[in-house]
């Protein structure tokens, strides 16, 4: 059933208001800001990344502040191990019972801080989290809280010490974010910000309000996935996918859940920009950040300089979008 007017526009209104909040503490990162709502209201998980002091972990840090649920974070480090993430069973020699030990996993809002600092073994255990959304601990399935989204953050060029993600979890990313370096004047209100009467170099995220219970993100999402979606617009995020395949820049092309990832994020985009309708346009505003992570780059073109996003974004230029 199609969304009324007066609910989109709520809608509209309740995602405004969350944004500000936000950006009281994230200064001059508004598109990375809506890229997370968006990942959010999609129900879907985003792996942030940047060079350190860009504000990854103060995004996080701040989109919680303003949800009022369950918020866990993760320290990933090299000697992390599965159990320290999603838990455990433990032997109680009094009773001669086994418990369960449930880990951080079981929160709403999961900061997964430096997630390629910690082997593969540790990573995978986020593999059946991220996915169905439970823990099998000792053969038994323990579902988590709804709503439940991942959230994690990477450096993109330091290596030592480091694991890359596999590809197949990092498909179960909606969206890959990219913070970069400010502009000048919203660095200058940043460092003002921060050398105001305080004596460390943190922005606090003390002024950031709550806003959000977790029945009203669950209800936003499930108005996003009552936004309608046009078979043409539909088509027009699957050929973008399928172009990816065949683009002689991308030595692999998205999967099939790359085409699920541009409409669940558009419908996202859509909602939040007060329209219960998705257009071609929102399929190209999303279409970096669900698309960057799920292509592997030529090496020729690797040298040559060119990355994932300037080669989508030719790609987007060549893909004729229907009209609307």
């Amino acid at each position: 059933m199609p969304l009324s007017e007066e609910q989109v526009d709520q809608a509209r209104r309740f995602v405004a208001s969350v944004r500000e909040q936000v950006a009281l503490a994230v200064i001059g990162q508004g598109r990375v800001i809506d890229e997370a709502l968006v990942a959010l209201i999609a129900a879907g998980h985003v792996l942030i990344e940047g060079l350190p002091g860009l504000g990854k972990t103060l995004l996080v840090r701040a989109l919680a502040r303003t949800f009022d649920g369950g918020f866990g974070r993760i320290q990933f480090t090299p000697d992390l191990m599965p159990a320290d993430v999603v838990g455990h069973a433990i032997y109680d020699p009094a009773t001669g019972q086994f418990s369960t030990r449930k880990g951080p996993v079981f929160t709403n809002l999961l900061l997964a801080d430096e997630i390629n600092r910690a082997p593969a073994k540790t990573q995978a255990a986020l593999l059946e989290v991220m996915q169905e959304a439970q823990v099998t601990i000792d053969g038994t399935s323990h579902a988590l809280p709804a709503p439940f989204m991942v959230l994690a953050t990477q450096n993109p060029i330091e290596q030592e010490g480091t694991y890359p993600l596999p590809e197949a979890q990092l498909d179960r990313f909606l969206l890959k974010l990219r913070i970069g370096y400010p502009s000048h004047a919203d660095e200058v209100a940043m460092i003002g910000a921060v050398t105001r009467g305080r004596a460390g170099d943190q922005l606090a995220v003390d002024q950031v309000r709550a806003l959000v219970k977790p029945q009203a993100v669950q209800t936003l999402q499930q108005m996003a996935a009552q936004v309608v979606t046009d078979v043409a617009v539909v088509d027009y995020a699957v050929r973008i996918v399928r172009q990816t395949r065949d683009t002689p820049g991308l030595a692999a092309g998205a999967g099939s859940r790359g085409g699920l990832a541009l409409v669940r994020a558009a419908r996202a985009w859509a909602l939040a920009a007060g329209r219960g309708h998705v257009t071609p346009d929102d399929i190209k505003a999303v279409a970096l950040p669900a698309l960057r992570h799920r292509v592997r780059v030529a090496p020729e073109q690797e040298i040559e300089g060119r990355d994932a996003d300037s080669l989508l974004s030719d790609l987007l230029g060549q893909v004729p979008a229907p009209r609307q």
